[in-house]
């Protein structure tokens, strides 16, 4: 067996490389920006690449190379089933729907007038997004129509940066105000430099226009689940809101306590998991005043570190709890290298 891994300093491979060196599995490192990755891989009998949501060439290609790769029978993680969608939010309504998976329900629109016929039919508020993004940036609650028309009427004319270095600096207000540190204060100010100075290739990614898309707004959730499927593993951490906002995702308060936990919210993961063919998904659970489980996006990717490293356990699809220590890259390379040594 020989895998190929396309290493990025602070991405998966930093562990899954680990991993090869501990284990002794032979592998090798890859660019998957090679313009001959294919002849490269074709000695491989697997591909790992994390590859990113705010890298302008893996949005450009990272999904056609996983789909080619695995048409030569190559095994690749993340595969094409899992990926496809990856930050993607009106791809994953599509997706969600067809399945009947209980998705927050979500309207998307491709011309104005359908869009501002919506808007003066539906009730307010809204929450609007981008189809990319993470740790919640573009994602803005709508309290009234007229924001609503506002944003319309700017998606169909210039549209919106994917990366919103305002945005990505008021994160950075929330950090050190949630920590109080000098690492914090560091991050503050390369986020004000970077009003000045983009980070290599932010100008590159696709302005996104052309569409509009909304969700509905759960009220009254201080937090949602995320729930993380890694092949017949749960993990979940509850991620809290900010003060003052509606928005979890990004704001870094934690809790792991099983007991936490929804066993639906869990079950709902396995089952569209394996419905998705994928081999891992983290989904983002909120709950209305029913306390029913509604999914607001699912993503293959998502940080690496103590956030997740911190839960005491996982869920088998069973939804038995085993107490053992949880690394979900670790995870994810003993499934992989599984599946290539049991494959047919």
């Amino acid at each position: 067996m020989m895998l190929a891994i396309h290493e990025h300093q602070g991405s998966f491979s930093d562990r899954w490389i680990k991993y090869c060196d501990e284990k002794s599995i032979p592998y090798k490192i890859v660019n998957c920006y090679d313009s001959d990755i294919i002849a490269q891989l074709k000695v491989c009998d697997g591909l790992m690449w994390h590859w990113s949501h705010d890298d302008y060439r893996d949005q450009n290609f990272a999904r056609q190379l996983i789909f080619a790769v695995e048409k030569i029978g190559i095994k690749v993680f993340p595969n094409f089933d899992s990926c496809w969608h990856f930050d993607d939010k009106v791809g994953q309504k599509y997706l969600l729907e067809s399945i009947d998976a209980p998705l927050v329900p979500s309207y998307v629109f491709f011309n104005k007038e359908d869009a501002l016929k919506w808007i003066f039919k539906t009730s307010f508020p809204k929450v609007f997004k981008l189809r990319g993004g993470a740790g919640s940036l573009n994602v803005k609650l709508v309290k009234d129509r007229n924001v609503a028309i506002k944003l319309t009427q700017k998606a169909f004319r210039t549209g919106f940066p994917l990366v919103d270095r305002f945005s990505g600096l008021n994160q950075r207000f929330w950090i050190l105000r949630r920590d109080k540190n000098f690492k914090s204060l560091i991050k503050l100010f390369k986020g004000f430099l970077r009003l000045f100075w983009q980070r290599t290739g932010v100008d590159l990614l696709q302005r996104q226009k052309g569409y509009v898309y909304f969700q509905e707004f759960v009220p009254n959730n201080q937090f949602d689940d995320r729930i993380i499927i890694i092949g017949d593993r749960a993990i979940a951490l509850r991620r809290f809101v900010r003060t003052n906002d509606f928005k979890a995702s990004g704001s870094g308060i934690f809790q792991h306590a099983k007991e936490l936990f929804d066993p639906r919210a869990i079950d709902i993961a396995f089952k569209i998991s394996k419905a998705l063919n994928a081999q891992s998904l983290a989904f983002d659970f909120v709950y209305d005043s029913d306390n029913t489980p509604f999914i607001v996006e699912v993503s293959y990717g998502y940080a690496m570190g103590e956030a997740y490293d911190s839960c005491p356990g996982y869920w088998d699809n069973d939804l038995k709890w085993h107490v053992e220590p949880v690394n979900p890259q670790v995870f994810i390379i003993e499934d992989f290298v599984n599946s290539i040594n049991h494959q047919d």
